[in-house]
């Protein structure tokens, strides 16, 4: 099984790829997942059964692997279901969005910030979760210095939600409000009657073609 400091390495590889290929408009070629440990299938009883096999018992490999990848992992949904897109599905939908050149580039924009950001802050993260689970394992945790972790773990998860929540807050200056309805519609969302009107887009006047 891969380490943990490894699948660090090779995660941050990935990012940097796919990160070279949205802005250069090629693709990074894609790289093999590790494969999950299998972990016993948890009953009413034992809810928790298995959990001791992570590498940090708190957190699910998935979890750490969105982490050091700087993908959103649910920080973004208050954003992203109250018709604010996100940047990478802009990206991704940008010949259904009929988006014009200067959409996309600034978009990719965007996101390649939001990402290096969210990398960044992703693997601190990470590292402080390590930090706190090894203290438990290792009985030397002690009441300070769990308030002292908290604090930090608290502190950047906060700044990991704000920098993916910001990047969403930017796309309403950027798409014309009927994008943003089309891209509800591709995402499934629906319609509510509650969409707000973003009225004043930085970028409205832009050639759509």
């Amino acid at each position: 099984m891969l380490t943990l400091s490894l699948r660090k390495n090779l995660i941050v590889m990935m990012v940097v790829l796919a990160a070279a290929a949205t802005i250069f408009g090629c693709e990074a070629a894609e790289e093999p997942q590790p494969t999950a440990t299998r972990m016993p299938t948890p009953s009413p009883d034992q809810p928790y059964a298995g959990l001791e096999q992570r590498e940090i018992r708190a957190l699910s490999p998935e979890k750490v692997e969105d982490l050091l990848a700087g993908r959103g992992s649910g920080y973004a949904l208050a954003a992203e279901l109250n018709h604010y897109p996100g940047p990478t599905h802009v990206l991704e939908m940008r010949d259904l969005l009929d988006l014009s050149a200067d959409q996309a580039d600034a978009v990719s924009a965007i996101k390649a910030a939001m990402s290096s950001e969210a990398v960044r802050l992703g693997t601190q993260l990470v590292d402080l979760e390590q930090e706190l689970d090894a203290a438990f394992r290792s009985a030397t945790i002690s009441p300070d210095g769990l308030s002292t972790l908290l604090t930090q773990i608290s502190t950047v998860d906060g700044q990991l939600r704000n920098t993916h929540l910001q990047a969403h807050l930017q796309m309403v200056e950027i798409l014309s409000s009927d994008q943003v309805a089309q891209y509800d519609e591709l995402r499934g969302y629906g319609s509510d009657n509650s969409q707000p009107s973003h009225d004043q887009h930085n970028m409205d006047s832009m050639d759509h073609g």
